[in-house]
């Protein structure tokens, strides 16, 4: 069986597969396109639907990425199994999660602003002790939610709790995961009004496209922190930036955009109170090679695949 990897990562497979390193930035060559499995990883929009259209014996698109929505909507065939690479950045994005959080809630964005003015902020140490904003600057005893509770999420609950946080989640359906209270996306708002963090790891999806808009910004404590390692289209940027400016949200910390890269002149740059990064939260898939020897071996076995998503 031919799979074509791309020049992205490396991964050492230990199938007995004809394993071709494909470039993400040119089309596929012809003598290439009979192959029936094909992994990506870093691929833009475009060479994905190229490809959709140019590998007619394709059986298994393999994405890497924690959310296979790319791939999804690239054009392939009815039949052409689709899985994610759902948990292979579990830890990475945990961590780049549980970094912007400490950095949103701590205020790192405005102490780093003070460094490079070379001004010592004695504003913000008289905040962060006065009695009626103290907790505005700890995770201990705040009240965080986490919206898609998934592996990332199971990941990341623990480590906010170990700080002092009460931890909650939302998700489709209502339950205990990962030891904690996950509530149905009906019952968000009640929980949204005792929110002093709202943590995004929603996937992009028709039903999540905008969802955090004015209404849910509005619905929060005012104060509230709002971090997001989702994905960019799930969030109302014009509302996001209004929240910020109004002191609905006293800060933010993003690091996905509706446009990536985010162009100068986009307005989420000047906006107050807020810290972005550029996509870099799971950037770093760990276990990816056992995944793809794993779907290989059950592809050629005629067995259920690891993060199948479609059909």
């Amino acid at each position: 069986m031919k799979i074509l990897i791309p020049n992205t990562i490396e991964l050492p497979l230990t199938a007995d597969v004809d394993a071709v390193v494909y470039d993400t930035a040119a089309d596929i060559p012809d003598e290439h396109r009979d192959a029936e499995m094909l992994v990506v990883w870093g691929n833009s929009a475009s060479w994905l639907q190229n490809a959709a259209g140019s590998l007619p014996r394709v059986r298994l698109v393999q994405a890497l990425a924690s959310g296979a929505d790319a791939v999804l909507n690239a054009g392939f065939a009815p039949e052409v199994r689709i899985c994610s690479g759902r948990s292979l950045h579990d830890g990475p994005v945990a961590e780049h999660a549980l970094a912007l959080i400490l950095s949103a809630v701590r205020r790192i964005d405005r102490l780093r602003d003070a460094q490079h003015e070379h001004r010592w902020d004695d504003a913000f140490n008289q905040e962060q002790a006065a009695s009626a904003t103290r907790a505005h600057h700890t995770l201990d005893g705040a009240r965080v939610t986490i919206w898609g509770f998934g592996s990332i999420a199971s990941t990341l609950a623990p480590l906010l709790a170990a700080l002092g946080a009460q931890v909650e989640g939302i998700a489709r359906t209502a339950g205990r995961r990962a030891g904690f209270e996950v509530h149905a996306d009906a019952d968000a708002a009640a929980l949204l009004a005792e929110t002093d963090v709202l943590v995004s790891i929603l996937p992009a999806t028709d039903a999540t496209a905008d969802l955090f808009d004015a209404e849910i910004f509005g619905t929060l404590k005012r104060g509230a922190v709002f971090v997001n390692v989702g994905r960019g289209a799930t969030v109302d940027e014009t509302a996001l930036i209004a929240a910020l400016e109004s002191g609905q949200l006293r800060a933010a910390a993003i690091d996905v955009a509706k446009a990536e890269p985010l162009p100068a002149s986009d307005p989420l740059w000047e906006a107050p109170n807020l810290l972005l990064t550029p996509h870099v939260a799971g950037n770093r898939p760990v276990g990816a090679a056992d995944l793809v020897d794993e779907n290989i071996a059950r592809l050629q076995a005629g067995d259920e695949l690891v993060n199948q998503v479609h059909p």
